[in-house]
């Protein structure tokens, strides 16, 4: 008897979770790579040096975010995917190019996460392997797990999401921050001409431009096809979008009132200081973990993207089920295995790759991308009657003076950090 009251009981549940992912699982996919290792060591890096100066920041790239995705989600609705409007306009040999040139951002993802994962779970094993030689399995992993379907991954990325979510609450709770100087840093502010280069990191880690051209593939995944799935798209981007920036800024939050005042990030185990002195030292062990998983899982949604970008750029039209499309995301995320190579041949260690890198997105890949979608989201040819109105349009020139913006004034302070041996 109590056997068959627990067959419905689960068969309840489990139409509640598949109704809660057909929902939401888009932007669990998106977010996915927003809050990854790149995210939670900025933020972490931001709140040792700045205290809660950076805030305005976050909270800013993801504003742009959600805007930039709301564009690209209407090119997949109504007119087609990013990648093949730039293959219609540009042609296939520019194409080719432009997709290269910012996939660099992708690579350069992929290696710092694959360091970030081999690293923590170097430090969980008390350095009994290397993370050089965590790297390869690391690699061969992350290329198994992003050929598996889609459901199955969104469902393990937002498990992830939550338990990091829950432990950075608990403790923002707990370390009891003062809320005015929290507030005060929703106002933005350069608190040091160094903080430009984090700047440009949190640009290129939260407003990431791989989601915009992944954003109008995914949208038929979810069979959003008409104007009436316009609210529901815009509600799953702002939900995942808000529980990623509740997620980072707690981690600023919690950094900057347990171990501000620093320098920077003495290690890579610096970070759980914040968890361990409130709640002890096990936290330390469900940051590692939490950050080796949050790394690892930002791989697969982020080198799908030069999968579908030259594809693409090919002129094909993109199918994650196409060998073509399998060989390009296998062949990108291999690349990780770049990063003890880079480590060895440079004086950047694993928090300068995870920290710097995803500058080159915010300087480089972002504006293009911004350039792509604003000629997209105005083409008639394109879009139809369905084109930007003026009050759109105003918002999207801001997205794309932003983005040329901070690039400008990024650059250099990214290139002295480089060429200094990091940070």
């Amino acid at each position: 008897m109590a056997e068959a009251e627990q067959g419905p009981s689960r068969e309840a549940l489990r139409d509640a979770t598949n109704g809660f992912f057909q929902k939401y699982g888009v932007a669990f996919v998106m977010v996915a790579s927003v809050v990854g290792s790149g995210s939670i060591f900025i933020a972490s890096s931001a709140g040792v040096q700045y205290g809660y100066a950076l805030i305005w920041a976050f909270v800013g790239a993801a504003l742009l975010g959600i805007m930039a995705q709301d564009m690209s989600a209407r090119l997949g609705i109504f007119g087609e995917p990013l990648g093949a409007f730039m293959h219609r306009k540009l042609g296939g040999r520019l194409s080719m190019v432009v997709a290269a040139v910012i996939s660099v951002g992708a690579v350069l993802w992929t290696i710092e996460l694959t360091a970030a994962t081999a690293k923590g779970i170097e430090v969980l094993l008390n350095g009994a392997i290397g993370w050089q030689v965590l790297s390869i399995p690391i690699v061969i992993l992350a290329i198994l797990t992003g050929l598996l379907n889609y459901e199955g991954l969104e469902q393990v990325l937002t498990a992830t999401l939550f338990v990091l979510l829950a432990a950075y609450l608990v403790v923002a709770g707990v370390s009891t921050p003062p809320p005015v100087e929290v507030a005060c840093g929703v106002i933005p502010s350069i608190p040091a001409p160094a903080a430009l280069t984090l700047a440009a990191s949190i640009l290129g880690s939260t407003a990431i431009w791989s989601n915009f051209f992944l954003e109008s593939n995914l949208v038929e995944e979810k069979g959003w096809t008409s104007a009436e799935d316009i609210p529901l798209m815009r509600k799953d981007l702002l939900f995942g979008y808000s529980l990623a920036m509740v997620l980072i800024v707690s981690v600023l939050v919690v950094t900057a009132t347990v171990i501000g005042g620093r320098s920077g990030l003495e290690s890579f185990i610096t970070p759980a200081l914040a968890l361990t002195r409130p709640i002890g030292q096990w936290a330390a062990v469900l940051f590692l973990f939490g950050t080796a998983a949050a790394a690892f899982n930002s791989i697969i949604p982020i080198m799908w993207v030069p999968a579908y970008l030259f594809e693409h750029a090919r002129g094909k039209d993109a199918d994650s089920a196409d060998r073509s499309f399998k060989t390009i995301y296998v062949a990108g995320t291999a690349l990780g295995i770049l990063a003890p190579v880079i480590a060895a041949t440079t004086r950047l260690g694993v928090i300068d790759m995870v920290v710097l890198f995803p500058a080159y997105n915010g300087i480089v890949s972002l504006p293009i991308t911004a350039v792509l979608l604003f000629w997209a989201l105005n083409d008639e040819e394109v879009m139809g009657d369905r084109v930007n109105d003026l009050k759109l349009n105003a918002l999207n020139v801001l997205l794309v003076i932003l983005a040329f913006g901070l690039a400008a004034i990024s650059l250099p302070s990214l290139v002295r950090t480089l060429t200094s041996g990091g940070l």
